[in-house]
């Protein structure tokens, strides 16, 4: 017992002095995996995902438009983490782009910078403005740290109270699985579902600064999230998803878009 009362000490010391704080929102977070072993995980699980695909060519229009967008994204996340102080958070980012030839109707950033767009969110998107909202949002996701506040989640209780640092170096294959099941598949119903729409809803606040920032117009966002609310009618009840309802996500975007556009937005066309 009391040895079980001291390892329970030690990982509350951890989680303590590994908080992180999301960008634009201040909240706390805990973040217990190294940021390099993370991306470790994110680049090997990225390359194995792209070898197994079907990807555009890069002459595809299609594919030079998803890193055409990607860029200018990470060129705004790159001056909107140096303004703020925040340029190291970056050091492992190795940003690439690729898009999938599936009618998937999805795209991802993965830890450090590896975004994949399917082709079946294009129908979607329609245009560049929409696009960059969702991109936004995807690399907001990775910026916030997202991934590691699952993973770190994840790892106190699928690991029984092992020592964080015996479970990383004893458990790599339980490690890479926790990886896989949380960031590319989705997490256990009771430990994730509240936490993600919460880290949905940041994801969507930075990531509309961030397309903003880029000089896509935030308003392009709602049209989109309409769209995607008509082409998928039988929607999982919002209790029981990881996102926001479509509903509930449209409300707020319509509250943060006036304040983003005006300040991130509207200053990118004066600059021009």
């Amino acid at each position: 017992m009391k040895k079980a009362l001291t390892r329970i000490v030690i990982v509350l010391s951890i989680a303590l002095s590994a908080c992180k704080t999301v960008p634009v929102t201040g909240r706390k977070q805990m973040n217990l995996v190294p940021d390099a072993m993370l991306t470790t995980l994110a680049f090997t699980a990225y390359d194995t995902i792209v070898k197994n695909s079907v990807t555009l060519g890069k002459n595809d229009e299609r594919a030079q438009m998803v890193a055409r967008v990607g860029a200018k994204i990470q060129q705004a996340v790159e001056t909107y983490m140096q303004q703020n102080g925040m340029s190291k958070d970056l050091k492992n980012f190795k940003w690439d782009y690729n898009a999938i030839t599936a009618t998937t109707v999805n795209a991802w950033c993965m830890p450090g910078g590896k975004v994949v767009v399917y082709t079946g969110l294009l129908s979607y998107t329609q245009n560049e403005n929409a696009l960059a909202a969702v991109l936004g949002h995807e690399i907001a996701h990775a910026i916030a740290r997202h991934g590691n506040e699952r993973m770190s989640q994840g790892l106190l209780i699928s690991l029984g109270g092992m020592m964080l640092q015996e479970a990383l170096k004893e458990k790599k294959a339980k490690t890479q699985e926790l990886f896989l099941a949380l960031y590319i598949v989705g997490s256990n119903l009771a430990l994730s579902l509240p936490n993600s729409r919460m880290q949905e809803s940041e994801a969507d606040q930075l990531g509309l600064i961030f397309a903003a920032m880029a000089g896509y117009d935030p308003e392009e966002a709602i049209p989109f999230w309409q769209r995607m609310a008509a082409g998928n009618p039988n929607k999982v009840p919002e209790f029981l998803s990881t996102h926001p309802s479509n509903e509930t996500r449209i409300e707020k975007l319509a509250t943060l878009i006036p304040e983003i556009k005006s300040k991130y937005y509207n200053h990118q066309i004066e600059k021009r």
